[in-house]
């Protein structure tokens, strides 16, 4: 396998583990289990959406462009987002609830896999579609809407609510009403984004449906 295509690769086999990692200690309900993920997820995030850069690189530097890596790598970046997604439909919090409204999921989950569908069609045509500014922007929202989830997330499964409110007296939890308001309100833009960033990519590739 290519260089390029392990990280990608990476990208992909790291998704179904994130699931399983954010999930496990609220199918279990251990807060062992939910503090040890709270110090990682982040952490671990980070370092495999930073193998969408690496992968890139090492394809450019390496000759390593070809039809295969222009799907593997939108499938993959796909795959991790929706992963990062369908968490936050839960929180090990109860009185969270859910930070994504399920609606919204299935709409940007559609609207991801129509967009791979497209890719796929272009390819057969000798078309490589490129990321335009609008997919770059709604990728951003994408990863900046799951950090800070991420974030609010991480500080209830480290058990910060409760030592606040210990040693300060401040009840974090009489919060969770407006951290839901402004996570949601961020991945209501991601839903724009991605349809907004999707018409245009079916105005500039459009034609690719006339020989089906």
């Amino acid at each position: 396998m290519k260089v390029s295509n392990k990280f990608t690769f990476a990208r992909l086999v790291f998704a179904p583990v994130f699931f399983v990692l954010y999930n496990l200690p609220i199918w279990i309900n251990s807060k062992t289990l939910a503090f040890v993920s709270g110090c990682i997820m982040i952490p671990l995030l980070v370092i495999f959406e930073l193998t969408d850069y690496w992968d890139g690189h090492y394809a450019r530097k390496c000759n390593e462009v070809s039809d295969l890596g222009k799907l593997f790598d939108p499938f993959a970046d796909v795959m991790l987002n929706l992963t990062v997604f369908v968490c936050a439909m839960t929180s090990f919090d109860s009185k969270m609830d859910s930070y994504m409204p399920f609606i919204v999921f299935i709409l940007i989950m559609y609207r991801e896999f129509s967009q791979n569908f497209l890719r796929m069609l272009a390819i057969r045509q000798g078309i490589a579609i490129a990321a335009r500014k609008g997919g770059k922007v709604k990728t951003v929202f994408y990863i900046v809407s799951g950090f800070f989830m991420l974030t609010v997330e991480s500080f209830i499964r480290l058990g910060l609510v409760e030592l606040v409110k210990s040693n300060f007296g401040i009840d974090i939890e009489s919060f969770y009403p407006q951290a839901k308001i402004v996570i949601q309100s961020l991945f209501v833009i991601c839903l724009v984004l991605s349809y907004t960033s999707f018409i245009d990519y079916i105005k500039n590739f459009g034609s690719v449906f006339k020989d089906m």
